[in-house]
């Protein structure tokens, strides 16, 4: 008996273990699209609810840089509205898993002081981003059902 005949079995169990994995996928895209829009999407409406205390933040402790706070703080409470939505539909998901990854960037490189739990949690939010970025929202989406009619 040869040693790759010894593994065959080994080998078709590892084969059906990834088959099940690929299975997973789309619930695993769907809750990656469900969590982070939550979070953003929540943030938006904390900045809408008390829209001066929003352009106070702007203005004196998020630095974004290039914008004038009262700019910084209309595009990222827009950005964090209106892009979740999308990422949860998963319509233009790439696009809306995009658009919400440069808006944790630059939430990160804003603030002059930032705790290492939040930025573990920035760090956590943008990776899930980028692998919706990098593989789509996934089977369970209206990008899916739409993409075959255009």
């Amino acid at each position: 008996m040869t040693t790759l005949t010894a593994f065959a079995p080994l080998l078709r169990l590892w084969g059906r273990f990834v088959t099940l994995l690929e299975a997973l996928q789309p619930a695993a895209q769907l809750g990656a699209r469900l969590y982070v829009a939550q979070v953003f999407f929540m943030s938006g409406l904390t900045k809408i609810h008390d829209w001066d205390t929003t352009l106070a933040l702007f203005a004196d402790e998020y630095k974004v840089p290039l914008l004038s706070p009262p700019v910084a703080a209309v595009m990222g409470t827009a950005g964090e509205l209106v892009l979740p939505v999308l990422l949860l539909l998963g319509l233009g998901g790439r696009f809306a898993a995009l658009g919400l990854f440069v808006v944790n960037a630059v939430a990160v490189v804003s603030l002059q002081e930032i705790a290492p739990a939040a930025l573990q949690q920035h760090m956590f939010w943008g990776s899930l981003l980028l692998a919706l970025v990098l593989w789509g929202p996934g089977k369970w989406s209206l990008d899916r059902l739409i993409a075959p009619r255009l």
